[in-house]
């Protein structure tokens, strides 16, 4: 559920003829990714039934009045029936699988927490155990989780390759701890909190009068392949930089912050497209030989 609709101005939002063509751009890769994991069209309507139907209800309730049927179904299109049957259902809810959570804290705390990063903020190389003060692999887990042992997080991370052990023994974070596997609920959990909040961003920017978030991106087109794939790997590492300095400060300031209800979350993609094929036509455009 996205909560209540904001108090603050907005803007009218667009006609819904001109928002055509850019949902069809930001669905297709959805629909491709539906059709190869078998989600098949009556499914995504049905989904598709129940969301319109709770947004309607929850995002779009009249202050001091009960949102009813009538309207919702107004809203909505849905017939009244339907509207009937599905309110109250409630909105998909994501938990954060509990291996995630432990994992993403103790990552976020080796690659912030001093005595664990060198002096360009890299995530240094942990022994096991060291004495007490001193920084180890044991001393890190304990610190974020007292409910699993250190060696079965040690054990859980060879086997995904988030750690490998160097020739000293000691344990080495691996590019893959910032890749999750795509065989489990990992992958899927990044995929929807991550395109959920760049959507709301996104959405947010365009009823409001002036942009609430920051939503930006550097863009060529024209580019040889070799150009393409260099500009790729830089933006990459500047992505990384960014995305360890951004981690360091929070971390920080998590210290003396008495904590609440929001959330925070900062971001970045890279994207290369191969120009050799052309691009599918839109829904609705035909091409037309000469």
């Amino acid at each position: 559920m996205s909560g209540p609709p904001s108090t603050e101005p907005s803007s009218p939002p667009p006609d819904a003829s001109r928002l055509h063509a850019p949902l069809a751009r930001v669905l297709r890769p959805l629909v491709r990714l539906m059709i190869r994991s078998g989600v098949t069209f009556p499914a995504l309507v049905d989904l598709l039934r129940e969301l319109y139907v709770n947004v309607a209800e929850y995002d779009f309730a009249l202050p001091g009045k009960e949102q009813t049927d009538s309207r919702v179904s107004l809203l909505t299109g849905i017939h009244r029936k339907e509207v009937r049957r599905l309110r109250g259902a409630g909105a998909p809810v994501q938990t954060v699988p509990t291996s995630l959570s432990r994992t993403s804290r103790i990552i976020a705390r080796w690659l912030a927490e001093p005595g664990y990063i060198d002096a360009a903020g890299h995530p240094l190389p942990l022994p096991r155990t060291a004495p007490e003060g001193q920084p180890s692999f044991d001393a890190l887990v304990s610190a974020v989780t007292r409910d699993v042992r250190p060696r079965a997080v040690l054990d859980e991370w060879l086997d995904s390759k988030i750690v490998v052990l160097d020739d000293e023994e000691r344990i080495v974070l691996t590019e893959a701890a910032f890749i999750p596997r795509g065989d489990d609920d990992r992958k899927l959990h990044y995929f929807s909190r991550n395109l959920h909040d760049h959507a709301e961003a996104a959405v947010s920017n365009i009823l409001s009068p002036q942009p609430r978030f920051m939503e930006r991106s550097v863009h060529y087109d024209r580019l040889s392949a070799p150009l393409a794939r260099d500009l790729a790997a830089r933006s990459r590492a500047l992505a990384m930089e960014a995305l360890q300095a951004a981690n360091r400060e929070a971390h920080a300031a998590c210290q003396s912050d008495p904590g609440g209800s929001s959330r925070w979350n900062f971001g970045v993609y890279v994207y290369v497209e191969d120009g050799e094929a052309a691009p599918p036509p839109e829904p609705g455009h035909r091409e037309v030989e000469p």
